[in-house]
């Protein structure tokens, strides 16, 4: 007998977590909750076959996995919402709101329930994601595996033991497209500046940055070794990277990435 698997919200992390698994023939049940009837729409109109809800707990009720896919803001009045309902089924519970402590979603949902927080970012939306997971005691095998399968439609994933890990997590890959995106921002700004028309840098641009990220996946290589091949002694390449170097680039990442972790720890203390 297929599982059934609600998302509550309707949002753009739980529409490509759907369009993952469909595209996946997961053998799961979909179903989704949301009060906007435009987003339910939506929904239907690209997967017919998920079942939509307004109300949460109707949608909640018979479901064996829940995707809690809501703001953080929101999340506690939607547990609190749930909590009966939980309570009598105990399916298993997977948060994506970023910054929601673990102890914070149980508490709100009345306690002792196998809850997975997860911290996706934005790439999920084109399946290529990376996802860092933490499951409580609660959690047993199985439901381990059925969490990693569903995040595993829209990426990579990886376990930790220590949820306080997750920060560094949000640091370095949930907040990450972000400096990427600044990188190839000002990439693309310097090569006009070079004599390059804005779209002949953008499209060079992000064809390097695709490759270079695909030759890093696609290779048993590290990244510095991978780098040295393209640096030739006395090179155009030796240049630049001798500039960026001489700029503090590698302190300014640790600094950068210092400063998100310690704001998600700070995010998720309030």
């Amino acid at each position: 007998m297929s599982k059934i698997l609600t998302f509550v919200g309707a949002g753009n992390m739980a529409r490509s977590l759907i369009a993952g698994l469909v595209q996946d023939k997961t053998n799961l049940l979909l179903q989704v909750s949301d009060p906007a009837q435009d987003q339910l729409d939506s929904i239907q109109k690209n997967w017919p076959r998920v079942k939509v809800f307004t109300d949460n707990n109707e949608a909640c009720l018979q479901a064996d996995i829940i995707v809690l896919a809501v703001k953080p803001h929101l999340l506690p009045v939607v547990c609190e919402e749930l909590q009966q309902t939980v309570q009598a089924s105990r399916p298993l519970l997977i948060s994506i709101a970023a910054g929601v402590r673990e102890a914070n979603i149980n508490h709100a949902l009345g306690g002792n329930l196998p809850i997975v927080r997860c911290m996706p970012n934005t790439p999920a939306l084109v399946q290529a994601g990376a996802t860092g997971l933490f499951a409580n005691q609660q959690v047993s095998s199985e439901q381990r595996s059925s969490a990693e399968a569903i995040l595993r439609a829209v990426g990579i994933t990886l376990w930790f033991d220590d949820e306080a890990q997750l920060d560094a997590v949000t640091a370095v890959s949930g907040s990450g497209p972000a400096y990427f995106f600044q990188v190839m921002e000002a990439m693309q700004q310097a090569a006009t500046q070079l004599g390059l028309s804005k779209e002949e840098a953008r499209l060079l641009v992000l064809q390097t940055a695709l490759g270079a990220a695909k030759l890093a996946m696609e290779s048993s290589d590290d990244v510095g070794v991978l780098k040295e091949r393209v640096t030739s002694k006395g090179g155009t390449t030796e240049a630049a990277l001798k500039v960026l170097n001489e700029g503090g680039l590698g302190e300014l990442f640790q600094q950068a990435l210092s400063s998100a972790r310690q704001r998600a720890v700070e995010l998720a203390e309030t």
